[in-house]
């Protein structure tokens, strides 16, 4: 097998590893708080504005004392249009969790939340969309989407 295609274990992939998990952890803590958000508000959509204020105001203080040089205005607007839609998106995905995990269940919500984020990232990996390394799709990693679509029609079954 090719050493290049094969993920060494290293100190630093033992400290990613666990961060990675972490957003796994963080994303279902994240809908599970934004639904019950959601109780004291009218809609998913308030609740996900709050949720996004609260977060703003927490990355505003971080960027205030991070040292690292804060763009001007003249920087900003030669950032490419496409680049801005990962706060679209981050809209899409908040607000829609709210409204759809309880009614799919958290468990098959976020099957279906990995599964769209494997297959979207196996065709980012392949093509070298967006600036990613090109990594085809190979038997192993259709396997590993398939074996998780399959777990997901699992979990419908309550």
């Amino acid at each position: 097998m090719n050493d290049i295609n094969m993920i060494k274990l290293s100190s630093q992939l033992l400290f990613i590893i666990p961060l990675a998990l972490g957003i796994g952890i963080a994303m279902a803590f994240q809908t599970a708080i934004n639904t019950q958000l959601k109780t004291y508000l009218h809609s998913p959509i308030q609740a996900a504005f709050i949720s996004f204020l609260f977060g703003t105001i927490i990355l505003a203080v971080m960027v205030y004392f991070q040292g690292a040089a804060k763009p001007s205005l003249s920087e900003l607007l030669h950032i490419p249009w496409f680049l801005w839609l990962g706060g679209i998106l981050g809209v899409y995905a908040i607000s829609t969790s709210i409204y759809t995990a309880p009614k799919l269940g958290f468990l098959t919500f976020t099957g279906l939340v990995i599964f769209g984020q494997l297959v979207i990232s196996m065709l980012l990996d392949h093509f070298g969309w967006l600036g990613t390394e090109k990594t085809p799709i190979n038997w192993q990693r259709l396997l590993g989407g398939i074996v998780i679509f399959l777990g997901v029609l699992l979990t419908l079954q309550r």
